[in-house]
Order: C-alpha cells, then sequence, then structure tokens
C-alpha cells in the first residue's frame, strides 16, 4: 500500500514539473538592448565545448581560441556549439578569451544585417546542433526474435497457456 502512495505522488510530482516546464517554455522572452562589441572584445562561433565551462570558438578575426564561460553564466545561459557569442580578449593571452555574453538566433540575424558579423556564417535556429549521422538504423532481427516468430508461426493454430512460456 505505501509503494502505491509513493508512486501516485511521485506521478504528481511529475506532472507538476511537466506543466511548470511547458509554461516556462510558452513566456515570452524578454527582449534585450543588442550589445555591440566594443574595444578588447570580438564575435566568435562555438566550435566545440570542452566541458568545465570551457569551449573552443572561432573568432571572425580569423583565429580561434579557447574560451572559458564565466560564473555569471555558467548554469543561467546555457551555450552550445554553433553559437554565435561575444567574447572578452585577454591582453596576457591571445589565445584565451572570456564569454562575455551568447546571441539569440533574433540577434545574431540582426548583427548579421547590420554588417557586424561576416556574410558566410550560419546561424543555429534552434538550441541545438543537428549532427548528421552518415548512417542509417536498420531493424535486424536477432537469434532470439527469429526463435520467437519461428514458434509463433507453428503455434498459430493452437492456443497458448501462460504457464507454457
Amino acid at each position: 500500500f505505501s509503494v502505491l502512495r509513493l508512486l501516485q505522488s511521485w506521478v504528481r510530482i511529475r506532472e507538476k514539473v511537466a506543466r511548470i516546464d511547458v509554461a516556462e517554455k510558452n513566456e515570452t522572452v524578454e527582449k534585450r538592448e543588442l550589445m555591440l562589441k566594443e574595444e578588447g572584445q570580438e564575435y566568435a562561433q562555438v566550435l566545440r565545448m570542452l566541458g568545465n565551462g570551457r569551449l573552443e570558438a572561432q573568432c571572425f578575426d580569423g583565429k580561434k581560441r579557447m574560451a572559458h564561460i564565466r560564473g555569471k553564466l555558467r548554469k543561467r545561459v546555457w551555450v552550445n556549439q554553433g553559437d554565435i557569442i561575444l567574447i572578452g580578449l585577454r591582453d596576457f593571452q591571445d589565445e584565451k578569451a572570456d564569454v562575455i555574453l551568447k546571441y539569440n538566433s533574433d540577434e545574431a540575424r540582426k548583427l548579421k544585417s547590420m554588417g557586424q558579423l561576416p556574410d558566410n556564417i550560419q546561424i543555429n535556429e534552434e538550441a541545438g546542433v543537428e549532427e548528421d549521422i552518415p548512417f542509417e538504423f536498420a531493424d535486424i532481427p536477432s537469434d532470439e526474435e527469429s526463435d520467437a516468430s519461428s514458434e509463433e508461426a507453428g503455434a498459430a493454430g493452437r492456443d497458448v497457456d501462460i504457464d507454457d512460456i
């Protein structure tokens, strides 16, 4: 009886969390002022995530840099592969930088139309990048499935008792 109550309460909690998640997704995103780069900053596109708040970014000045997601953005703004970001350059380390801001797709399109970003970049429409998989999964029956299907074909004319299985 206690297991049943536990399951029922767990289901209620999951439904509540699902309603909250849907409500958060349906909220309109607040419009913020478009932040342009200043001296010591550069636009970049995320090439790959390295973990531990680090990423590799292709800056639009032609250099690849290792960037660190600063604490204010960490766990609040999810940076994904292919996102357009604004990074702060370091005076003492040219190959390293700090992520200052992540642009959403509308802001990135606006920057591109203003001429701030090169015309040859692709801006992600969704949050994540879909990776092309060069192969397809096929349904190949295993030995157990083929044995079961042959038994089912032979047992089509007779009734099967659950105890016989």
